[in-house]
């Protein structure tokens, strides 16, 4: 029998190194299922200095992270962090494990405390807003992450679009036989505010221009 660290070792090592993600490109490696990426974590196949996340089963490298970007996501988990009910945090550039994807959302809303993620990522039923901040991955963000989050039924998914200066809100997740979207989308520009709603009560309202570098 081939040992497992070596054939999990064997085949991240045969997976091509491809370039950041331009708009509207999608590029696929090797399918692998939620466990065999954990293995090949565990393995050191894969370390914390590949940027990587598992999208429907496919690993996809992701693009350096810019100035503008970095920024934006400190400047959301700050104003989050101050306006959260006790009971959730706030999780920066954190993975989220869902059915068949891992990915890293910019910014999650997740119940309970670090602790309670020690063994574990949060998966769907922890989280109650995930939130990508986007330039070079704006049509990824809205097209394929979108579709695993409506999937995973996360109440509500916003792309920081630092392109056109708004917010792009997605809520009603929901799955049909075409596939699983989210029912109500609405964008938001730099010069309004939103809510939203944790477990009946609302948070808010937060200027966009507030999460905007």
């Amino acid at each position: 029998m081939v040992d497992l660290q070596q054939s999990i070792a064997n085949s991240a090592a045969a997976v091509p190194v491809v370039p950041a993600l331009q708009p509207g490109t999608f590029p696929a490696l090797r399918q692998f299922s939620v466990e065999t990426y954990h293995r090949m974590i565990e393995a050191g196949a894969l370390t914390e200095n590949d940027r990587v996340q598992l999208i429907d089963g496919w690993i996809i490298e992701m693009p350096p992270i810019g100035p503008p970007h970095f920024a934006t996501t400190g400047l959301v988990e700050s104003l989050l962090r101050n306006i959260l009910p006790p009971g959730w945090m706030v999780r920066t550039q954190g993975p989220i494990t869902l059915t068949n994807s891992e990915p890293e959302p910019d910014v999650a809303v997740a119940r309970g405390q670090l602790r309670d993620y020690v063994r574990r990522h949060p998966g769907p039923a922890d989280l109650v807003l995930v939130i990508e901040i986007a330039d070079s991955t704006l049509e990824f963000d809205r097209q394929q992450k979108s579709k695993i989050y409506a999937a995973a039924a996360i109440p509500e998914y916003w792309i920081l679009n630092l392109i056109d200066r708004q917010v792009e809100r997605h809520r009603e997740p929901r799955t049909e036989k075409s596939g699983s979207e989210y029912g109500f989308r609405e964008v938001i520009p730099a010069a309004g505010s939103l809510n939203f709603k944790i477990e009946d009560k609302m948070v808010g309202p937060i200027k966009v221009a507030d999460l905007l570098p």
